[in-house]
């Protein structure tokens, strides 16, 4: 056996420890000079040299890592505490403003779920059948809603009654959102640390729990699907990414249960059903298929497959419909690849090759022709109309004019990016680039959503809310960067220390002939800095450190004082409650939605129908406890369209359309006395629209535009417009209001007619405090047979004219009454 090499004297070898006399003094001199570190540098012979490094600020020396390392676990624990209570906090202004209720419209139904739940039971509530909707149909509740939601406050709301804290529901429903914003925080620091580091998954949780495209739908009272959607998206994407990298079936497991969770709160499930197939195909395609990446999704497809089928209103979707066909797809090929690996080890190799094409062949044939054969069969369900309103931003407004008329739908203008996420927006691709340049599995993941949810947030409002988790991620792991760079005591060498110091050191040829190139190829351009990858990397003064970290504290310090205002003013203002300010600053409260709704539930009989827009139907159910027509349910399209038909229509056609729905009243909104842009009025043409599509005969949008294109509810206005019954009840009275001064529309700023609108088929009911919410009672059939227009005339004095025929009696001598 060859003699072991002797080791220089006074040079330690590889395994020589640093408690050798050389490393002990220079451990000393680092102790006696807190601005120099030790760094061990290994020599071309296979020996190590302790290394000081200059640093810009002192350090202490004197703590252990142990304790450092506890320190560091405690911080960051208070830190995630103290973030998830700023989530909370943040979202309570409408609470603290004005009162403890619930928001806009469709949390007024989830809201009246909530109570049949935990008042009469989850048997009655899965089946329960609610006779008042879409009078006279009704609706199937439990079959076409997604539970979820109201089966997460049921069960915090019975838990808190078994710890003996019978609280209401209102408040567990008006709660829910801020309380799973703080879970949501806590998960995205689990996902971002699982990308970068844990410095970078505070930041992320931060600002995921300020960030106003979060906040606008996670308000205190804000109780809708969206309250714990993201939550569960967040818990499902950090569960998936442990799966991935540890190859863990628990961890699929756990996916699939976030999954299904999901799955029965929120129709935005599909982006999770899409997502995490695509990143399993694009790893497929980069060549890093393994057995993890397989354990992963084939446990994550089978049980939340099976897990989102119990969902009533889901059942058999994801084998039937075509959104759902790229993760049973995605899928198959996993079993493929696996199946070929397999063969692959038990086959020779120019059998394998053959077998292999004709495997292929055989199976790309039998899948096509099944996908055709079943698509064509109507066993698959092609692309719903929703999904092609994502890639055609004007296929809504031609074929279905309901999902159009939703604000919330339209495209997303660009301000308000910036609006919903500050400075985030310009971090984010910075982010983004940190991702690509190191392109681990699980960064992958994050490029992917990145580019996705750019696309949708940019074509529909609402997805916004998709698109604000990953800004916050990669937009963290930037701002970490930035961090980490400026804030590294360690001051580089400079080219200058680097050829002294490697001077009188030996080289080796490699090395060597690695320095001549690099200097031969100084003139090309190359990234510097934390860019570059290679070098030195850090800053060499405490200026720049200093005035950088300076900078970004200050844009911290914006971001928060940003999404502050943002919240307290645009995101917590319930809907149901508006406020204004008084000319001396103080506040003024206009409480005319709940005073009309109170006064239908007091002076109107229990089972009196009221007919309004569908945006108001959960509403009317949930507050004045009354049937209607339509709802913010949108299931039946026939039945909205013939709401908007007697809206536009002028009395003689209306009045049919509601004796036969058995209607007793009807209620607009109308914000022209006070200049509320969000009344009927403003949203007419949608009426007309969505009425056209059924009786283009009947109702046609351009007869209600001026000749000269314009929509004008003053002296312009057309025949049309000026007889409908919405533009009737709307201005009914309101010239009385200036006392013989013109009558100005705040919101249109047009001057309304003086002339007096008559309504023949209407009695006005209840006007609230500032016009915004106007009742009108239905009039009856007249019990001697008269046209209701012939009685107003008689009732209000009027001559009547008479008939052809009591003219030709009267020529001919006879006398005859005139026809009523």
């Amino acid at each position: 056996m060859a003699p072991k090499a002797k080791t220089p004297s006074g040079t330690p070898s590889k395994s020589t420890p640093l408690s050798t006399p050389l490393a002990t003094k220079a451990s000393s001199d680092t102790l006696s000079n807190p601005l120099l570190a030790v760094d061990v540098e290994p020599l071309p012979n296979g020996t190590i040299t302790p290394k000081a490094r200059k640093l810009a600020y002192p350090l202490p020396t004197h703590i252990s890592p142990t304790t450092i390392n506890n320190t560091e676990s405690l911080l960051r624990f208070v830190i995630l505490a103290l973030i998830c209570g700023a989530a909370i906090g943040s979202r309570l202004f409408a609470v603290i403003r004005f009162e403890s209720v619930i928001h806009e419209f469709d949390p007024w139904f989830n809201y009246r779920a909530s109570k049949v739940l935990v008042n009469e039971g989850f048997y009655e509530f899965w089946n329960w059948f609610d006779p008042t909707a879409w009078y006279p149909l009704g609706r199937t509740v439990g079959t076409t809603l997604y539970p979820g939601l109201m089966v997460t406050a049921g069960l915090i709301w019975h838990f808190l009654r078994l710890i003996n804290m019978p609280v209401d529901i209102r408040n567990v429903c008006v709660m829910l959102a801020p309380g799973f914003a703080g879970l949501t925080a806590w998960t995205t620091y689990l996902f971002t640390t699982e990308m970068s580091t844990p410095s970078a998954g505070l930041l992320a949780a931060a600002f995921i729990g300020i960030a106003p495209g979060y906040i606008s739908r996670s308000v205190a009272g804000s109780y809708d699907n969206e309250a714990i959607a993201i939550f569960l998206l967040m818990g499902a994407f950090y569960s998936w990414i442990k799966a991935m990298k540890t190859g863990s079936a628990l961890w699929g497991m756990v996916t699939a249960l976030f999954y299904g969770w999901m799955v029965a709160a929120w129709g935005g499930y599909v982006f999770i059903t899409n997502m995490i197939p695509l990143h399993a195909f694009v790893l497929i395609l980069m060549g890093r298929f393994n057995n993890r990446l397989y354990t992963a999704y084939s446990s994550w497809y089978v049980i939340g497959t099976i897990s989102s089928m119990q969902v009533p209103f889901v059942e058999f979707l994801p084998i039937r419909t075509s959104e759902h066909m790229a993760a049973l797809g995605v899928f198959g090929l996993l079993q493929l690849i696996a199946f070929v690996e397999i063969v692959r080890r038990l086959v020779p190799g120019k059998q394998f090759q053959l077998l292999l094409r004709a495997f292929v062949v055989l199976v790309f044939v039998v899948s096509f022709a099944a996908l055709v054969v079943l698509t064509f069969s109507g066993w698959i369900a092609p692309f719903a109309g929703r999904f092609y309103s994502l890639w055609d931003t004007g296929y809504a407004k031609v074929h279905m004019p309901i999902i159009a008329s939703v604000s919330e739908h339209q495209p997303t203008a660009w301000p308000s990016f910036f609006f919903d996420l500050e400075m985030l927006i310009f971090f984010f691709p910075a982010g983004v680039f940190w991702c690509f340049k190191e392109l681990r599995d699980e960064q992958i993941f994050i490029i992917i959503y990145a580019t996705l949810s750019a696309y949708f947030a940019g074509v529909m409002v609402r997805l916004m809310l998709v698109i604000t988790p990953v800004v916050c991620v990669a937009a963290a792991i930037a701002f970490s960067k930035l961090l980490e760079a400026y804030i590294d005591p360690v001051i580089p060498e400079s080219e200058e220390e680097i050829e002294e110091a490697t001077a009188h050191q030996p080289m080796s040829k490699a090395k060597a002939k690695k320095i001549a190139a690099a200097q031969q190829n100084k003139s090309e351009f190359n990234f510097t800095g934390i860019l570059g990858g290679k070098g030195e990397k850090g800053v060499f003064g405490l200026d720049t450190r200093f005035a950088v970290v300076s900078v970004l504290s200050l844009f911290l310090f914006i971001f928060v004082y940003h999404c502050t205002w943002v919240t307290s003013s645009a995101y917590s203002s319930p809907s149901v409650v508006l406020a204004s300010r008084n000319p001396d600053g103080s506040q003024n409260i206009i409480d005319d939605f709940r005073e009309a709704y109170y006064w239908i539930r007091q002076n109107t009989e229990k089972d009196a129908v009221v007919m309004s827009w569908w945006d108001y139907g959960y509403q009317i159910a949930g507050m004045a406890d009354r049937p209607t027509l339509v709802d913010n349910n949108t299931w039946n399209n026939t039945h909205i369209a013939t709401v908007g038909k007697a809206m536009s229509s002028n009395e003689d056609a209306a009045y049919p359309i509601l004796r036969k729905h058995d209607v007793d009243y009807v209620l607009v909104i109308f914000g022209g006395l006070l200049g509320y842009s969000g009344d009927d009025i403003n949203k007419f043409l949608w009426m007309v629209r969505i009425a056209q599509g059924e009786w283009p005969d009947e109702v046609q949008e351009h007869n209600y535009f001026t000749q000269r294109g314009e929509y004008a509810v003053d002296e312009r206005a057309t025949p049309t417009m000026k007889n409908s019954l919405m533009y009737k009840m709307s201005y009914y009275r309101f010239p009385e209001l200036f006392g013989g001064h013109p009558a100005q529309d705040r919101v249109r700023g047009q001057q309304i007619p003086s002339t007096g609108i008559q309504l023949d088929t209407l009695d006005e009911a209840f006007t609230s405090e500032n016009w915004i919410v106007r009742i009108y009672k239905v009039k009856k059939e007249d019990p001697i047979g008269r046209e209701l227009k012939a009685v107003s005339s008689f009732e209000g004095g009027k001559k009547l004219k008479r008939s052809a025929s009591s003219s030709n009696a009267a020529v001919g001598g006879k006398r005859s009454r005139p026809n009523m």
